[in-house]
């Protein structure tokens, strides 16, 4: 049997995940983090982007899209607590696509700089979010 890791992903509404994982990678802060049961103790913020979680009774990765938040990593226990966390299935792609664009129009027509740093901000999450929509059906075919 092969080693194994507890892993909690949690948000502000919900308890996404909470199993055994083989290893996670977590979209840190610095770029992705790679996982593995015994990992030395860390706490990093992450950014936007897909934590995936390959489970030992599964072929394929489970993907949990994060809009940002903190990870904390203890020899046995593996914790995302993100800022929102969403199933990679329960992912809208079009819902996506409509706010990069609102994002972007938003942008363009910037009446100050407040506005602009929302925009780039909602941006960067409509962008993670069709990264990990595009992951998910990778991992699928």
């Amino acid at each position: 049997m092969a080693m194994t890791v507890h892993v909690d992903v949690v948000s502000a509404e919900e308890q996404i995940f909470s199993g055994l994982a083989e290893f996670v990678v977590v979209p840190g802060e610095m770029g992705e983090l790679g996982i593995y049961p015994r990992h030395t103790a860390l706490m990093t913020r992450i950014k936007p982007g897909a934590v995936r979680i390959k489970r030992p009774d599964q072929e394929q990765e489970e993907l949990v899209y994060v809009s940002g938040g903190m990870l904390e990593i203890q020899p046995n226990v593996i914790t995302v607590l993100a800022d929102t966390a969403i199933r990679g299935a329960d992912l809208d792609e079009a819902r996506a696509l409509e706010a990069k664009q609102a994002a972007e129009e938003a942008m363009k027509n910037r009446s100050s700089d407040i506005d602009y740093a929302a925009a780039q901000a909602e941006l960067a999450e409509a962008l993670a979010q069709l990264r990990a929509i595009s992951q998910m059906r990778k991992n699928t075919h």
